[in-house]
């Protein structure tokens, strides 16, 4: 049931600028959210082992952009945006997703932020959560000039089922890490140190497959979000 503020809600001092707005100001934070409603190619950076790889919006409610591979062992693609998220010190950072692929064993992935890179399964900078060929279990990466803090087996996936993941940075110490079947409020898992946090690069919202063996795979994106508090 929701509740009803007939005067409207506001996060700002009644004397600031927008301090008798009726709304939330959405500038307190720079934020990316797309539900994948729609797909334009221009705006990724895209790397593919072959060009039969394709990327498109499904017939799936919701919004899914569906990643389909090419059919042979480590075909790779990936899609990364422009470099627009930066860790800092003091600046508290939010990334969610939900998303499956169709074989959770026989494939390799990576989604979360990180520096364009034609390898996304080895960058050498970025926050992300990992998956291996031979294995269900889900990473979680923490990289800087290649000097990585690695959690892992944080959870399980299973073919062709939904997951929502994701991390939050205090600004200060630690990185907390979430995973679950709950499309809103996934599970807190637990948390990684900063020492090899990559606070020197701008990073990208970044996603990939890869093949374990050759047959095509697919992953499914239902929702990517990330937050960085301005101030």
């Amino acid at each position: 049931m929701s509740t009803n503020f007939e005067n409207g809600v506001n996060n700002h001092s009644s004397t600031d600028l927008l301090g008798k707005l009726q709304v939330l100001d959405p500038s307190v934070n720079h934020s990316y959210f797309n539900d994948f409603d729609v797909y334009t190619a221009g705006d990724w950076t895209i790397t593919e082992t072959d060009s039969g790889a394709t990327q498109a919006i499904t017939n799936e409610d919701g919004g899914v952009l569906l990643i389909t591979n090419t059919a042979s062992d480590d075909d790779l693609v990936g899609l990364q945006g422009k470099e627009t998220f930066k860790f800092e010190s003091g600046k508290e950072l939010f990334f969610k997703t939900r998303f499956k692929v169709s074989d959770a064993t026989d494939s390799d992935l990576v989604i979360g932020l990180q520096i364009t890179d034609a390898t996304p399964l080895a960058v050498t900078d970025g926050v992300y959560f990992r998956k291996d060929d031979g294995d269900a279990n889900l990473d979680f990466v923490v990289v800087k000039d290649s000097t990585a803090t690695t959690s892992t087996a944080i959870t399980t996936l299973s073919d062709d089922t939904y997951i929502t993941i994701g991390f939050y940075y205090d600004g200060i110490d630690k990185i907390e890490y979430f995973a679950g079947s709950d499309s809103v409020s996934p599970v807190y898992l637990g948390k990684s140190v900063v020492t090899n946090l990559p606070d020197n690069e701008d990073l990208a919202v970044s996603f990939a497959i890869q093949n374990g063996e050759a047959a095509a795979k697919t992953m499914s994106i239902d929702y990517i979000f990330a937050s960085k508090a301005r101030r």
